[in-house]
């Protein structure tokens, strides 16, 4: 029998700061300008592009890619290759174990100074990758709050284990009813953190989120995205998973699991990861595993391409077959000199 509510959830909401412009400059990652970004989905030849483009801007490469953070995990992330990095310099590559649930805070804080770093050599800043959360972050900007308070999220834990998960998602309906939308089922971390800003800060979570929505590149840089019709970005998919898994993928989870035992939860979740751990443990058939990757690397896909249809002001570069990846990086450059951007 659960024990009774001790009403833990039912905190009082009041603004402790005195300023919200105190809060604003604390609690607040601006957007990233004066740089280029280029996008596209997963298999849409970003990398072929972003080597050539790079060159020919004199720039590096700060990767946004959530998964490439992660030591290790190599192949299933299609990660540029070692002579790639030699020739043009990456960052935000292999910066983290895969035990490690890397935020999109860490990110941030990662990539704006790496940014300034790179510019402050006289070089030009390249930005790669398809991690929508992570891109839409540095464009429009990213509330990351005030830090944790430890103390509460233990006792809320602690409440969770007596009175269940559901008792939290009630209570963050009644404090913030479009974080509890827009946060899945289940989702404990996250329930926590938005009923631990508004506890903070006296404002729900969705408040301080909402001057983020509105996409706008800012205005010294301009984005690109690569964009392909969609039978054919299956195609390159389906090769994608082809080539990843003659290069030695299983080898490499196997040697992650052994090193590292029990992965962290993000990178245990990865698409290309967490189909070779099912078949590593005996669960599904190498063609049941091979199958599921390709599936699931194509429903990305089409998430990445709803997200990157939703974001005003990218440039976008159509694409009908692969020769024409040779003449993108020149199409970027004509873009970018008629605006004068890096």
């Amino acid at each position: 029998m659960r024990k009774p509510c001790r009403c833990l959830f039912a905190f009082a909401i009041d603004l402790p700061m005195n300023s919200e412009t105190h809060v604003l400059a604390d609690w607040i990652v601006p957007p990233l300008d004066n740089v280029v970004y280029l996008t596209g989905p997963t298999g849409s030849g970003k990398t072929q592009v972003a080597l050539e483009l790079a060159e020919s801007l004199e720039a590096e490469i700060v990767s946004v890619d959530s998964m490439a953070v992660y030591k290790g995990m190599d192949i299933g992330t299609a990660k540029p290759s070692i002579e790639a990095r030699e020739k043009i310099p990456h960052h935000l590559i292999d910066i983290v174990d895969p035990t490690h649930d890397y935020s999109v805070s860490e990110f941030l804080q990662e990539s704006h100074s790496q940014v300034a770093k790179i510019q402050s050599r006289g070089k030009n800043v390249l930005l790669v990758g398809g991690t929508p959360l992570y891109l839409k972050s540095l464009i429009c900007g990213f509330f990351q709050g005030p830090p944790a308070d430890w103390d509460f999220r233990k006792a809320v834990d602690e409440e969770v284990q007596s009175v269940g998960i559901q008792a939290l998602a009630e209570r963050l309906k009644q404090v913030d009813p479009l974080s509890a939308h827009r946060i899945l089922p289940g989702d404990q971390r996250r329930m926590v953190r938005a009923l631990e800003v508004a506890k903070l800060t006296g404002k729900p979570l969705s408040h301080w989120q909402t001057q983020f929505e509105r996409f706008v590149v800012p205005a010294k840089s301009q984005a690109f995205v690569l964009g392909w019709e969609r039978s054919v970005l299956h195609h390159r998919v389906a090769h994608r998973v082809d080539r990843m898994l003659c290069e030695g993928l299983v080898d490499e989870v196997s040697a992650l699991r052994a090193r590292y035992g029990i992965l962290g939860r993000t990178a245990s979740q990865a698409v290309g990861y967490k189909e070779p751990i099912e078949y590593l443990t005996g669960s599904i058939t190498w063609d049941t595993m091979k199958e599921k990757i390709t599936v699931h690397t194509r429903q990305f896909v089409r998430r990445q391409e709803i997200w990157f249809r939703s974001m005003p002001g990218i440039q976008r570069l159509e694409l009908t077959h692969d020769q024409e990846l040779g003449t993108i990086a020149s199409k970027i450059l004509s873009a970018l000199e008629n605006r004068q951007v890096a």
